[in-house]
């Protein structure tokens, strides 16, 4: 004779099935601070930004003197900020804020900065310069070609 399910077992199954439910549940603390979140969102976008890839690389973000020496820019759209620490010299990062996934909206005074709680990261490196970010932003591939910079 089989026994009543205790209600030990009905949580501990529930607990579970949820568990399995929610595997491929991105939020936004995981989906904006993981490389592989950043990969799979960029190829989403392409196909809409079509007139603007080549063959040789992702889609075109800017050019070269778009982005200012010692600054930079936020792409929203494609979730990435580029940045000039010195001249010729151009870094990409997420433009999620570690701390709870903002994005950030300006790049002023050498630090990109995220309006929600005041996180700001350094322009050479993506480093917290002031928190309550503790973790820094993720690099993003880019290739400079020419005076087009593209994702990479």
């Amino acid at each position: 004779m089989p026994q009543p399910a205790t209600r030990r077992t009905v949580i501990a199954t529930g607990a579970g099935a949820l568990a399995l439910g929610c595997v491929g549940c991105g939020g936004k603390e995981g989906g904006g601070t993981t490389s592989a979140s950043g990969s799979a969102s960029a190829p989403a976008s392409a196909p809409a930004s079509s007139p603007q890839e080549s063959g040789a690389g992702g889609k075109a973000l800017a050019a070269t003197s778009d982005i200012p020496e010692g600054g930079g820019k936020v792409f929203k759209e494609e979730k990435v900020v580029v940045t000039q620490p010195k001249k010729g010299d151009f870094k990409a990062f997420s433009a999620i804020c570690t701390h709870q996934g903002c994005t950030v909206n300006t790049v002023a005074d050498g630090t990109i900065d995220c309006p929600c709680h005041g996180s700001r990261f350094r322009i050479a490196d993506g480093s917290v310069a002031h928190g309550p970010a503790t973790r820094p932003l993720p690099k993003r591939p880019i290739k400079v070609e020419g005076t087009s910079i593209r994702l990479a």
